[in-house]
């Protein structure tokens, strides 16, 4: 039994070790064991071995993918020559595969300590003035280097406000005869037509059926402003041309199906697009650029139709001023049939220095210009935690309804989301859908999150933003129950109304809390840069915490 066990050993040891099958042979059946031969008895023939059974080694020469492999005994130099440079090209494409995965390997190690932040939230709610803020504390120089890409942004917000303005002036004949006051000019309950949080009176910039209705046709004469503005209107038509083009510039040609009126979205990258469309080639950048290196290579990286817009507006700089002040306009405005955001006041307001010849948008400026972002777009920060660097990955996700799918694949490994409401727009509604309330569009975005699965253990962080906005909209007499009727009879100032907005998040979060996490709520105006990076801090530090905790380091 010895033996046997011997024997059988070593056939398994054969099979594991194929040097071992070129001098030993396996066999299927283990031989009986011979008993000692006396010495009478005759010696048994010394060629004499049981029959074995050969098993095809893995360096077998007879191997049929060696055979196919072989060259052709027949082969000339030329495909000698063909086959070993095939081969050698083989090879070199197999080595980078393999670097590559072990680069990939490393990376997805590196990683492993890395911090993943999602800033999601609405379209229009801040989340990209966000990314900006991070980007200015964390890697300034990065957006240095974009300052000329976004004075065709900020040429584009200026022109298409112009047009807003301009279409809206024309559906009431250019003057403020017929127009209502906006206090308790409809009769209409809101609350008869309201859809979950809010009313339905449409407070987006693009005109509702209401605000678009034009006074009767005048048979009389026009007055004095309407002659005005007519005049103003001929004299920018050659700028209000150029909308179209720079939209095509920023977004390269792409349209959104489905999401918005006319929107226009640019896709992560679009900085460098815009410039190197613009010229037909790529312009290398050095690594580190301020703001006098942007003015000095302005003229250089410009894209010529951005330089002839420019051209533009400082000629037309009086008429965009006098329409912008004109009594018509801001009566319009005072009686909410003209409604424009915040970027487009801003702009308006500083046209003298936007309208400047070699205009170089400030930090400011940057903060305040608008473009939607389509898909998700990655932004990394190395930041200094105590002494040690750790690197940051954010995720600017689009915000309309129809971009709101891709936020999901960055759900699985995300440490934290900062979650983006605006609670000034308790006076609008969505672009994409005019019967839905914008904050209470946020509030059921805002239950999806705390109630996805992926999301339970992720660091959550409340962002009430635009309360400089809010603010003004109360000051300027605009009664939050016209348009939330949950509201009630409360008071309509400030502190009221934001900690109204505040318990209703914070109710959602306590009802999808299973984890009993705690939620970090701040009121926020992203476009004040020092108290939005102040805020930043806390939060980082905050972040920070949770993360260790989460990987016991703590």
């Amino acid at each position: 039994m010895a033996q046997n066990k011997s024997n059988s050993g070593l056939c398994t040891l054969d099979l594991l070790h194929p040097r071992a099958n070129s001098s030993f042979s396996s066999t299927t059946t283990t031989p009986a064991a011979v008993p000692p031969s006396s010495p009478s008895s005759p010696t048994p023939s010394t060629h004499r071995t049981p029959l074995m059974i050969r098993t095809p080694s893995l360096y077998s020469q007879d191997d049929p993918i060696t055979a196919a492999l072989k060259p052709s005994p027949s082969e000339t130099e030329h495909e000698r020559a063909v086959r070993l440079a095939s081969e050698a090209e083989a090879k070199r494409i197999s080595e980078q595969i393999d670097d590559d995965l072990r680069e990939e390997r490393e990376r997805l190690k590196r990683r492993k300590g890395d911090v993943k932040l999602l800033l999601l939230g609405q379209a229009e709610s801040g989340k990209s003035t966000l990314q900006k803020q991070f980007q200015l504390m964390y890697n300034p120089n990065s957006l240095n280097q974009e300052r000329a890409s976004w004075t065709t942004v900020i040429y584009f917000n200026v022109v298409h406000s112009l047009k807003h303005i301009l279409a809206i002036l024309e559906n009431w004949d250019d003057s403020l005869d017929g127009v209502e006051s906006p206090g308790d000019d409809s009769n209409q309950s809101h609350s008869s037509r309201r859809g979950g949080f809010g009313g339905n009176d449409s407070g987006s910039p693009s005109p509702s059926p209401m605000d678009v209705s034009p006074s009767p046709i005048r048979l009389e004469p026009r007055d004095g402003g309407a002659v005005q503005i007519a005049n103003l209107r001929r004299r920018l038509s050659p700028l209000i041309a150029t909308d179209e083009q720079l939209a095509d510039r920023l977004s390269g040609g792409i349209t959104v199906s489905g999401s918005g009126k006319g929107s226009v979205f640019v896709r992560s990258g679009w900085q460098s697009r815009t410039v190197e469309s613009a010229l037909g080639r790529i312009r290398k950048r050095p690594s580190s650029e301020d703001e006098r290196y942007a003015r000095e290579g302005a003229d250089e990286q410009q894209d010529p139709l951005v330089k002839e817009i420019g051209r533009m507006l400082q000629l037309c700089e009086n008429d965009i001023q006098e329409l912008w002040n004109h009594p018509t306009v801001k009566g319009l405005m005072a009686k909410r049939k003209l409604k424009l955001d915040e970027w487009s006041e801003f702009f308006l307001r500083h046209i003298h220095r936007v309208a400047a010849p070699e205009y170089i948008p400030s930090t400011d400026d940057i903060l305040h210009a608008r473009i939607q972002t389509m898909g998700v777009a990655e932004h990394t920060f190395d930041v200094n935690l105590h002494g040690k660097n750790v690197t940051w990955h954010l995720f600017d996700v689009g915000g309309a309804r129809g971009q709101r799918h891709t936020w999901v694949p960055y759900f699985d490994d995300a440490n934290a989301i900062i979650f983006v409401a605006p609670v000034s727009a308790f006076d609008q509604y969505l672009e994409e859908d005019p019967r839905t309330n914008r904050i209470d569009d946020s509030l059921q975005l805002f239950t999806q999150i705390c109630s996805n699965a992926l999301l339970k253990n992720v660091h959550l962080v409340l962002f009430l933003n635009k309360t400089d906005l809010l603010r003004a909209k109360l000051d300027r007499g605009l009664r939050v129950k016209k348009y939330i009727t949950s509201f009630g009879d409360r008071s309509n100032d400030y502190e009221t109304v934001v900690q109204y907005f505040r318990a209703h998040f914070l109710q959602v979060h306590r009802k999808n809390n299973e984890n009993r996490r705690v939620l970090y709520t701040h009121f926020t105006s992203v476009v004040d840069t020092k108290a939005t990076q102040r805020i930043i801090g806390n939060v980082r530090d905050s972040i920070f915490r949770g993360y260790l905790q989460s990987a016991a380091l703590v």
